[in-house]
């Protein structure tokens, strides 16, 4: 899988900003049972839950990433992203698969475990 980059937005519905920081891994799963878009794919982390969605609207998706629709076929049920950068309003984060992805057994969250 190539690695590129995605918008997350929605994050005021949620938790706002506060989950979010660069460097940390968030798992990315279709919604399947989403009724406004059936190419969604929200953005999540262990214990919060939904933290915000990979945007999938022209007015939403940052210029140099991919719109939810455009990634959806490109993923399994679920893959990981990687926190790039923070903005006023949404997150960019580098989507990597789960193949980079370990879950140590000390560690609250996955992290990256080969390098980008």
């Amino acid at each position: 899988m190539d690695n590129y980059f995605v918008t997350i937005t929605g994050v005021s519905n949620y938790y706002d900003k506060k989950p979010f920081e660069i460097g940390r891994v968030i798992r990315l799963t279709k919604d399947y049972e989403n009724e406004y878009d059936q190419d969604a794919i929200k953005a999540e982390l262990p214990y919060i839950g939904t933290i915000g969605y990979v945007a999938n609207s022209p007015k939403t998706v940052f210029k140099g990433t991919q719109s939810a629709s455009k990634m959806y076929d490109k993923i399994g049920d679920y893959t990981y992203a990687y926190v790039m950068f923070i903005t006023h309003s949404s997150v960019i984060a580098l989507v990597v698969s789960p193949e980079h992805i370990e879950k140590a057994d000390n560690q609250e969250y996955p992290v990256v475990k080969a390098q980008l």
